[in-house]
């Protein structure tokens, strides 16, 4: 019996099985080559068990190159050596032995992998408490942003309802940069108490603000809320403070002006000592129920303004509150149409012009001075005396307001004519104007779906989702209505004033 050649292994086949045999020492177990009647060449390992019966264990297919899978006969005896060796030693049942060190290989890789596993899971753990505690030291500031981009941004849910605020809170920025950031915007949120936030409200409070308090205290919470239902801290500091206690309960102005009181404005307006732009505002407030910062706006159409450079203009002039802004707006005259892009509820609106109106316009335009830089005609319908924006938004209302007090609240420097404006109902403000228009449509029959589109209202709910259209042509046929109230309210008042 010779050594096991590779010319034996590549034989060619003869129809029956052919084995070889190396020759090896007694008690050693023998390496084998075969080639099966088939045509396959593969190598085995005998031996001779503890219990005295033959084993053969295979080692592999024979290739003269050792591809991938096979062994080269050189290779498959070095295998068969250290198989004899392990035999000599004392493996005597090699094919449990086998069995026995896979089982041991198996267990240690698992012993391995779940310390591997276990250490990743402390790794894990320790980052998660790590961003945990970075996530607790975030800055007031910083959880504003980020609840501002969660909760305030505007977008409708799948349920069809409206989430977030109509100006993306940018209100809601403008308070806290002016009210809360100053004093703790860059400390951690896990360290405000609620004394930090009382000295806060208690400074808004002082200024006579109660219903900005009230305002201030609601937006907090909702932001401390927000922080906890994220852990970043463990419980809002002041979940347990009341309006009631800081600026008294929220009382809703529902302030309109009477037909009588409008008529009696008539005869009051021109004693008022009002700007004359001012006085003929009150009465396009009244006609179209627009808002002061969208009447502030307006600019006129001839020749058409370059939109886009107004609205930056506007934009730089109010960086920090751009809430506070005016509305750009177009008066196009010979359209009967004041054209608003954008507004408050975040879309375009068109107000019809009733005659009424395009009259009290026209009055403005006879106003309309030259622009000492251009030489051309001033495109704000209200500009400011230096002719290069329009007038600020709450000099109106402070012009309304001085001319409401008693003689002992006159403010100085203010005007002399402190009671002139003063009604019978009490107090009124612009937006009580705006109020009184809508209450004045719905006198007139005009369903409140139209009144809402007038005063631009966005609708809620699925309504929103599924009626667009925007009743322009009811709209036109309101604000025609409302002029045409207005112009026999105001031919009353000129009767009873004894005025032509």
């Amino acid at each position: 019996m010779g050594t096991i050649t590779d010319k034996e292994m590549g034989s060619r086949v003869n129809g029956a099985d052919q084995w070889f045999t190396d020759p090896g020492p007694r008690g050693s177990g023998r390496f084998l080559g075969r080639i099966t009647a088939a045509g396959e060449r593969s190598f085995y390992f005998r031996y001779t068990t503890s219990t005295g019966q033959r084993d053969t264990m295979s080692i592999g297919p024979y290739d003269p190159k050792g591809r991938q899978g096979s062994f080269t006969l050189a290779a498959a005896r070095e295998k068969a050596a250290h198989w004899a060796k392990l035999y000599r030693e004392g493996a005597r049942d090699l094919r449990e032995y086998f069995a026995q060190v896979e089982a041991h290989r198996l267990k240690a890789e698992d012993t391995e992998r779940q310390l591997t596993d276990r250490e990743a899971l402390r790794t894990k753990e320790a980052e998660q408490q790590a961003e945990l505690e970075k996530q607790r030291r975030l800055t007031i500031k910083q959880v504003f942003d980020r609840w501002a981009a969660t909760d305030l941004a505007p977008h409708v849910g799948g349920d069809g309802k409206r989430i977030g605020r109509r100006d993306g809170g940018q209100y809601v920025r403008e308070q806290f940069e002016r009210r809360v950031f100053p004093h703790m915007g860059d400390v951690a949120l896990v360290d405000v108490h609620k004394a930090h936030i009382l000295t806060v409200l208690d400074a808004v409070k002082a200024e006579g603000k109660l219903r900005t308090t009230n305002v201030l205290l609601a937006d907090l919470k909702q932001m401390f809320r927000f922080a906890a239902e994220r852990e970043i801290i463990d419980h809002s500091p002041i979940e347990l403070l009341r309006k009631r206690n800081m600026g008294g309960k929220d009382v809703k102005r529902s302030r309109v002006l009477s037909n009588e009181e409008i008529t009696a404005l008539v005869k009051q307006l021109p004693k008022a000592n009002l700007s004359k732009r001012t006085e003929i505002g009150i009465w396009i407030i009244l006609a179209t129920g627009c808002r002061v910062g969208e009447l502030m706006g307006a600019v006129w159409n001839d020749p058409k303004p370059d939109q886009s450079a107004l609205q930056t203009w506007i934009a730089q002039q109010h960086p920090l509150r751009p809430s506070e802004a005016p509305k750009l707006g177009v008066i196009d005259l010979a359209a009967r149409t004041w054209y608003l892009p954008t507004t408050k509820n975040q879309r375009d609106h068109t107000i019809h012009l009733s005659d009424f109106a395009a009259e009290q316009f026209s009055k403005l335009a006879e106003l309309r001075e030259v622009d000492p830089v251009t030489n051309r005609p001033m495109t704000w319908v209200f500009p400011d005396r230096q002719g290069n924006g329009p007038v600020c938004i709450k000099s109106f209302g402070k012009q309304l307001s001085d001319r409401q007090r008693s003689i002992e609240t006159r403010m100085k420097n203010r005007s002399s004519a402190v009671d002139a404006l003063a009604l019978p109902g009490g107090h009124w403000t612009a937006h009580d104007l705006r109020r009184t228009t809508s209450t004045m449509m719905s006198q007139l029959g005009i369903s409140n779906d139209v009144i809402n589109e007038c005063e631009n209202h966005i609708k809620q709910g699925m309504s929103a989702v599924y009626i667009q259209d925007r009743r322009e042509a009811e709209q036109a046929s309101a604000y025609d209505a409302v002029g045409k109230r207005l112009t026999t309210l105001i031919s009353l008042g000129k009767k009873r004033s004894g005025r032509s």
